[in-house]
C-alpha cells in the first residue's frame, strides 16, 4: 500500500501534531476541522494551541506546500481521526464527533483506503464506523463484513 496523501480529521491536540509530522517528513497532509477559524489560522502557517515547537512545524509545512487545511474532507490514501470523545452526563463515551468524522469521509472513500480511528473510543467503536459507513457507501466494502475489504479500519488508541 502507497499512501500519498493523509488526511487529519481534528486539528486540535493531538490531530494537528500528527498532521504536522508527517507533513514535515514529505507526505502531502489534508487536515480538516469544522472551526472555519482555525482552518485559516492553520493555511497561515500559525496555530491556536500551546505546544512547544509546534508553531515553526507547522509554519514550515504550510510554506513548503505540505499542509494545509480545510472545513471538508477531501479526497486521500489515507485518514486519521483524531476528534474528541467526552463523556455524557451518565459517563458513557460520547461517539457523536467520531461518528460525524466517519461519516463526513463517505463521500470520498475510494477502494483503498485506509481509516484510523485514534480517538480513545471504547470496544466496538470501529466496528460501529464499519457498518455505518458501509450503509452510507453500498459500493465498497468494509473489514466488518469482508476479509478482502476495499476500505480498511483500524484503530490507534492512545490517552494522551
Amino acid at each position: 500500500m502507497t499512501f500519498n496523501t493523509l488526511s487529519v480529521l481534528g486539528l486540535g491536540y493531538v490531530g494537528l501534531p500528527t498532521a504536522a509530522v508527517f507533513a514535515s517528513r514529505g507526505v502531502d497532509v489534508i487536515g480538516v476541522d469544522t472551526n472555519a477559524a482555525v482552518v485559516a489560522m492553520i493555511n497561515r502557517g500559525e496555530i491556536h494551541i500551546v505546544e512547544p515547537d509546534l508553531g515553526e512545524l507547522v509554519k514550515s509545512a504550510v510554506a513548503a506546500g505540505k499542509l494545509r487545511a480545510a472545513t471538508k474532507p477531501e479526497p486521500a490514501d489515507a485518514f486519521i481521526i483524531a476528534v474528541p470523545t467526552p463523556f455524557t452526563d451518565d459517563h458513557k463515551p460520547d461517539l457523536r464527533y467520531l461518528m460525524a468524522a466517519a461519516e463526513s469521509l463517505a463521500p470520498v472513500l475510494k477502494r483503498g483506503d485506509l481509516i484510523v480511528i485514534e480517538s480513545t473510543v471504547p470496544v466496538g467503536a470501529t466496528q460501529s464506523v464499519s457498518e455505518r459507513l458501509a450503509q452510507m457507501c453500498p459500493h465498497l466494502s468494509f473489514p466488518h463484513n469482508s476479509e478482502d475489504a476495499d476500505i480498511h479500519i483500524a484503530h490507534s488508541p492512545e490517552r494522551v
